[in-house]
């Protein structure tokens, strides 16, 4: 049965307005409820993985992590906050799921050591411990398209529990997963690198944290606005394009797809799936494929706002050069820190619930560029 707890992301208005806008409108962002909860998942080691070229892997278990929690979020009839990060995700979740939610992840974690040799850390804590602990967590929903909605965090909560689950002497309680199915239907790796859009020759993933907590909207709003100045407004700067986009089913990818959903390769399984995917070649032909691609495009999670700004935009180098000279000049003053990535294609993992409305696609610059911006911006905060 829903409680009313239940439904507060559910209920909450996506607003219409202009991004920037948004931020400073700070009565437009509620407190999370008390006993809701973060949960954090995240791969240990990530950056020599990406270094050592399992990019892909890692981007493809953060993505799965994603697809676990919301198989069971949505049959369990309820919506909830999630933010990819490459090579990991955030969830903000009721405590009605808590625990089912940490079994299946669990049981996601034994498959990615098993079939990939690496390990995913998960671990939570509640929104309670986070207002005790006196660090801030509010929330706004973002209507980015007709389709698509993404939650808008100011605060610094969630890095306060980024800190707390990747510490090394974090432990999650042991987990009873007697009877828990792990279920990844939906979650898909179908496309190739992705060139850059007409006009664009690459692809900046980009990380920012304000310094001081107080000046997180002002800031926040005045670096939308510099990213709409040197590439225009978000539809411009969206790295993903439907004259891009390369199918990719070869059985090295979809058995990698299948290891991670299932934990091993099926081989008759595996001719199934690929005849399957022949017919994709056909349908994005049809009037209803190229629907799906234009949806695609328009649905792609390329601005993740977790109380820091995580993006993947397209561009070319001049721009960027722009961009880093703005950015250097708040980090000089001591407003914000950054990191930065610079790559010549971007990555997609996909879940799709549907071809209609029920699908959304998790962009990251090739390379692991979260990872390696993450990995510069480390580097910062540490000095």
């Amino acid at each position: 049965m829903i409680k009313s707890s239940d439904v507060f992301y559910s209920d909450l208005p996506a607003h219409r307005i202009e991004l920037s806008k948004l931020f400073t409108q700070t009565e437009l962002f509620q407190e999370i409820p008390g006993d809701w909860h973060v949960i954090i998942t995240d791969i240990k080691g990530s950056t020599k993985a990406v270094l050592d070229g399992f990019n892909e892997n890692v981007n493809f278990i953060a993505t799965g992590s994603i697809v676990a929690v919301l198989n069971l979020a949505y049959s369990s009839g309820i919506t909830i906050p999630f933010f990819f990060g490459g090579d990991g995700a955030t969830f903000l979740v009721p405590s009605s799921i808590l625990d089912s939610a940490l079994k299946k992840l669990s049981i996601f974690k034994e498959n990615t050591l098993t079939n990939f040799n690496l390990n995913l850390r998960v671990g939570t804590i509640s929104i309670a411990q986070i207002y005790d602990a006196s660090f801030q967590i509010r929330i706004s929903k973002f209507h980015v398209s007709e389709f698509f909605s993404i939650p808008v965090i100011l605060g610094d909560g969630l890095s306060y529990a980024e800190k707390l689950i990747k510490a090394e002497d974090y432990l999650l309680a042991p987990i009873n997963k007697k009877d828990e199915v792990l279920d990844l239907n939906g979650m898909q790796c179908r496309w190739d690198k992705i060139d850059p859009p007409q006009h664009s020759n690459e692809i900046v993933t980009l990380l920012i944290v304000v310094n001081k907590i107080e000046e997180q909207p002002e800031i926040f709003s005045t670096v939308v606005n510099q990213l709409d100045t040197i590439y225009g407004e978000p539809k411009k700067r969206q790295p993903i394009s439907v004259d891009k986009l390369r199918f990719n089913t070869t059985f090295t990818r979809l058995s990698k797809e299948m290891r991670t959903r299932i934990g091993e390769v099926k081989i008759f399984e595996l001719m199934k799936e690929w005849v399957i995917n022949l017919y994709g070649y056909i349908y994005f032909r049809t009037e209803s494929g190229k629907n799906y691609l234009n949806r695609l495009v328009e649905m792609s999670d390329t601005l993740v706002l977790d109380g820091k700004i995580n993006t993947v935009i397209s561009g070319n180098e001049q721009q960027r050069l722009r961009l880093i000279k703005y950015l250097d000049n708040l980090e000089k003053h001591g407003s914000i820190m950054y990191g930065l990535h610079v790559s010549s294609n971007s990555t997609m993992s996909c879940y799709v619930r549907d071809l209609e409305n029920e699908h959304i696609h998790f962009v990251d610059g090739s390379e692991g560029g979260y990872t390696q911006a993450a990995r510069i911006l480390k580097a910062k905060i540490s000095d």
